[in-house]
């Protein structure tokens, strides 16, 4: 069997919402013949702790974490609710050119305009249609 990829990817989420993160991480992790590494900040890894971190410092931290990535993977049914930092990351993803494959909340078809116009490639939540983007948009 050939050797397969190993995909780094940063998938954009907000810890309120553990529930759509965890499960987008399940169907990553039973993909098969799909390698990947997850740059994202784990809820028992934080960026920074309990107390107020500046805004610079934190985009800094981010930017570390985006910047080695092979895809950006943003789970648009956050995008609402986190939009000042959700953006801030889709910020530093173009910036390091990286391509931004956005995923639509499960069970819905929409996503909100501003990360349709922003994606390079938009998919639902199905197994096939997010490792296949991942597979084609990966720098």
């Amino acid at each position: 069997m050939p050797h397969l990829k190993i995909y780094d990817l940063f998938i954009s989420h907000a810890w309120k919402y553990v529930e759509e993160y965890d499960s987008f991480i399940a169907l990553l992790d039973a993909a098969p013949y799909f390698t990947y590494r997850n740059y994202s900040a784990p809820p028992d890894k934080p960026l920074f702790f309990t107390g107020r971190i500046s805004k610079g410092v934190l985009a800094g931290k981010l930017a570390n974490k985006i910047r080695p990535v092979n895809a950006f993977i943003m789970l648009s049914g956050m995008y609402y609710n986190y939009h000042e930092w959700m953006q801030v990351e889709l910020d530093i993803a173009k910036k390091y050119n990286k391509p931004i494959i956005a995923v639509a909340p499960w069970g819905s078809q929409k996503m909100p305009s501003d990360i349709y116009t922003i994606a390079d490639v938009r998919v639902r939540w199905n197994t096939d249609s997010i490792i296949s983007a991942i597979r084609d948009y990966s720098i």
